[in-house]
């Protein structure tokens, strides 16, 4: 019997990880996606190849099969997608969990009605507690107090973290446009106790009972290296990450940054600093990664959100200050972010209208959290950090 899975976001996050995971583990796996191309490559192809992008890799291609599409505009093409499936994931980015929410709501309204039980529904996105921030967003859309009791019941929402490089990638010349390039290493840790019905079994999914740490331990670290490195590489010119870390100061303030918020998380979490050392470690050579050419626009994109208080940048900036470590790098990076100009970004736009309308203290008040004549100390820091960066400009 088949098992059917559906996957939100048919981008190359969707095919080159979660996706993939799902087809090697016996899925049928159909893609949703608003891209009309993407969708009737799938169902003319209904297979694609990952290459892997590094030095020596054990497997060098993989071929992804089993797999087809339906567009997120096809209402009821949709419904049925999700009325059929035993496991849901998306990698559509935070801010478009609230647009499929309606959808999911549809489709589990449908499952009530034909009388079907388990479902457990993850949201693959760099967002602490994103698969829970779903289900509050469907629960908007459930009109029956019955349809609720269902959802309560029937369908899991586990919380997870994902880690995955998946840079820009130039498909070969087979014609077939769903190709993608990903790095050898990934991670996908999810959140065991908010599970639903018997535990699916995919490849390459670690369960937790902890999930937290392991959420933090990734955003404050990897995310928090790879912006910083971003915003860094941009105010110097540079285009891509590894090219960023070849700047000895640059490498320098990355790493600090990492070990800032890494010191934070151990106290915190109770992780082995050793560990966590040989943890930040293989974040920098996989930043160093030569084939993987990630492009620092890309990497550094939607600013506001990526200086969100509880985000990669000020979150471990926070966490810091709460037990009293240094945090040097960790306000360079956020100076950093906040000196991000790229006028093909709207968020870098907006971001650098509000500094010169309101001020930047206002600003870091008013994005960041940080609120002036509070205990956390690190205001005055970040505006006088900032101030010399736009000096240094």
């Amino acid at each position: 019997m088949t098992k059917n899975a559906l996957h939100f976001g048919a981008g190359n996050i969707g095919r080159g990880f979660i996706g993939a995971l799902l087809s090697d583990s016996g899925y049928h796996v159909t893609f949703a996606d608003v891209v009309e191309k993407l969708i009737t490559a799938l169902n003319e192809h209904g297979e694609y190849v990952i290459t892997i992008l590094d030095v020596a890799p054990e497997e060098p291609t993989k071929k992804i099969t089993n797999v087809s599409g339906v567009l997120s505009s096809d209402p009821d093409a949709l419904t049925a997608a999700i009325k059929e499936a035993e496991i849901i994931t998306t990698a559509v980015g935070p801010n478009v969990l609230r647009i499929i929410s309606r959808s999911l709501a549809a489709g589990i309204i449908k499952r009530k009605e034909a009388g079907k039980e388990y479902l457990n529904i993850i949201a693959c996105e760099n967002m602490t507690g994103a698969s829970a921030h779903l289900k509050d967003e469907i629960l908007k859309h459930l009109p029956t107090p019955e349809d609720k009791e269902y959802l309560e019941e029937y369908v899991g929402f586990p919380n997870c973290a994902v880690d995955r490089i998946v840079p820009p990638f130039t498909p070969p010349a087979d014609g077939n446009i769903l190709s993608v390039g990903v790095e050898a290493f990934f991670e996908w840790i999810v959140e065991e106790p908010e599970f639903k019905g018997p535990r699916p079994e995919i490849h390459g999914m670690k369960l937790t009972d902890n999930l937290v740490a392991y959420v933090q331990r990734k955003l404050f670290t990897l995310n928090c290296g790879h912006a910083t490195t971003a915003y860094l590489g941009y105010l110097k010119g540079y285009k891509t990450v590894d090219e960023s870390l070849k700047d000895p100061a640059i490498a320098e303030t990355v790493y600090g940054a990492m070990k800032e918020s890494g010191d934070a998380l151990c106290k915190k979490h109770g992780f082995s600093p050793e560990e966590h050392a040989k943890y930040i470690e293989k974040i920098m050579n996989r930043f160093r990664n030569p084939y993987i050419k990630d492009d620092v626009a890309r990497v550094g994109r939607e600013p506001l959100r990526k200086l969100g208080p509880a985000d990669r940048l000020v979150g471990p900036a926070k966490m810091a200050d709460e037990y009293g470590l240094p945090k040097k790098n960790l306000l360079k990076a956020i100076a950093a972010c906040l000196l991000y100009d790229n006028p093909e970004d709207k968020q870098s736009v907006q971001l650098k209208k509000d500094i010169e309308e309101k001020g930047l203290e206002e600003v870091v008040e008013d994005v960041l959290g940080f609120k002036k004549g509070s205990e956390e100390s690190a205001l005055d820091e970040l505006v006088c950090e900032c101030t010399e960066r736009y000096s240094e400009v």
